[in-house]
């Protein structure tokens, strides 16, 4: 199975930027046992029976991104550098991993100077990740990131233009709950409070679970043979709550289907013993095409990058050559693609 097989041609005209208005006006592209169909996400309902199951992430975006200063003494005065820092993760030691631009000029001990009276300090270099610790910890901490940090748009947007107040609605899940992700799990950016109420009425049932979506999210595969990749790994958690209502649903006869990705990738975690069971830690799953879902039945996604491994997983669940055929027709037809694009929605053969 070779990285090129999942290559195709992707108009740049044909990146969102900005997301549909309202959210549910964005456009889905349906594609049931590979018949292909041009709906609109507020037609989801119909699509869906009383007793189907939607699985729902909700981790909350933070505001990752920071532009800062650096304070130095040099031999011609003070001269106060710009620094770009993405966070990645809090770690157990109380700092930050953190993407730091420009890493090479900074030394550890250095201290960078943002907006919101906020500070950090470098602790540490390690495998071209930045160890940050701030001034400030728990409630202060919150409420000056939120003052200080920008959200921290996927590269394909922030190379058009820079985040701004609007993304900080736009780049959040209406259910957005758990503190944690640095990339938003974008299927469920579709979802407004008129679709939720329509699936409501049609009979059908929400869980949540969370999965903290990292940065790792956007990294390309390197390698030619894509089963060598080896994912980035998330935290994620299933309660035994969350894991009861999904054996539930299928017991009845419904069907379990998460929005995004990220959804999936943690159920399937949690359902490797081949029924799905409350679960949390660090997941680096990779699904490609023969992978076994063990509770999956269908998916709602936006479109992905060529040769990345979410096309390789939507490829893994409707069948390579289905899916060539849904990615030709989206682009033929204009369908928007990545974080604040359009919708698809993947039925597979029963």
């Amino acid at each position: 199975m070779k990285l090129s097989d999942f290559d195709f041609d992707l108009p740049e005209t044909l990146i969102a930027t900005r997301p549909a208005k309202p959210r549910s006006s964005a456009r889905m592209l349906v594609c049931d046992s590979g018949a292909i169909h041009d709906q609109v996400a507020i037609d989801l309902p119909d699509w869906l029976r009383p007793g189907d199951r939607l699985v729902l992430n909700d981790t909350k975006v933070i505001p990752a991104r920071l532009f800062g200063e650096r304070p130095r003494l040099g031999a011609e005065g003070p001269t106060r550098a710009k620094m770009d820092v993405t966070l990645l993760e809090p770690r157990a030691d109380g700092t930050w991993a953190a993407l730091l631009k420009p890493l090479k000029k900074i030394r550890e001990g250095e201290v960078i100077e943002f907006s919101a009276a906020l500070s950090a300090t470098l602790e540490a270099k390690e495998d071209g990740q930045a160890h940050l610790r701030f001034n400030l910890t728990g409630d202060d901490f919150d409420a000056a990131l939120a003052e200080a940090g920008a959200m921290p748009l996927p590269p394909y947007i922030a190379a058009k233009r820079a985040a701004d107040e609007q993304d900080k609605e736009d780049y959040q899940t209406l259910w957005a709950k758990n503190a944690g992700a640095v990339a938003a799990p974008t299927a469920s950016l579709h979802f407004d409070e008129a679709l939720m109420a329509a699936l409501e009425a049609r009979g059908v049932r929400f869980t949540h679970v969370t999965l903290h979506v990292g940065a790792g999210t956007f990294l390309p595969v390197k390698v030619e043979d894509v089963t060598t990749h080896k994912m980035h790994a998330e935290w994620g958690q299933v309660s035994e709550a969350a894991a009861e209502e999904m054996r539930a649903t299928k017991a009845a006869g419904g069907r379990v289907i998460p929005v995004g990705t990220t959804a999936l990738r943690l159920i399937e975690s949690a359902a490797r013993g081949g029924q799905i069971a409350a679960w949390e830690g660090e997941t680096d799953i990779f699904i490609y095409p023969g992978f076994q879902f063990n509770v999956t039945d269908a998916l709602m996604t936006n479109f992905h990058l060529p040769k990345s491994t979410l096309l390789m997983l939507v490829s893994a669940l409707m069948g390579k050559e289905v899916m060539d055929q849904v990615y030709a027709h989206a682009v033929a037809e204009g369908y928007r693609f990545f974080s604040y694009g359009d919708a698809s929605l993947l039925i597979p053969k029963g």
